[in-house]
């Protein structure tokens, strides 16, 4: 289910663009957390990126329990860094699913789910006096 979802501002996307790899966190439903690299993603729209799971192990596990996620990215040169927050669906079938499985066959890679992560808050990641505000 996805609440509220935001578009994505330019200058963030911008800088998620240039993240390699895009470091994502999960949490159990204990609230233990997880954070793993991404390097195969792509955005569908200005709402929503795709995620190729590929060896989620404990993310997947994270996921299928507890359908929030939150990335964090960062570009040196800019000095900006923002982190996003949404809720995912988790899936194992059909065209997005297929699509998924398609990047990452193309790279002799395993496409096991695609991540559809529904983008909710955007956040400044960056040190200062407007650390942690919500952008959007």
């Amino acid at each position: 289910m996805v609440n509220n979802m935001v578009v994505l501002p330019p200058e963030v996307k911008d800088v998620i663009l240039k993240q390699k790899p895009l470091p994502i966190a999960t949490a159990d439903n204990a609230g233990n957390p997880n954070v793993v690299f991404i390097g195969m993603w792509k955005f569908i729209d200005d709402e929503t990126i795709m995620i190729v799971d590929n060896f989620f192990k404990k993310t997947a596990e994270n996921l299928k329990a507890n359908p929030k996620m939150t990335l964090v990215a960062y570009d040196g040169e800019s000095k900006k860094s923002y982190k996003v927050k949404g809720s995912i669906d988790y899936l194992e079938q059909g065209d997005k699913f297929e699509e998924a499985k398609a990047i990452a066959e193309s790279k002799k890679m395993p496409g096991k789910a695609a991540v559809i992560f529904h983008i909710e808050e955007v956040y400044n990641a960056m040190y200062g006096p407007n650390a942690g505000e919500r952008i959007v």
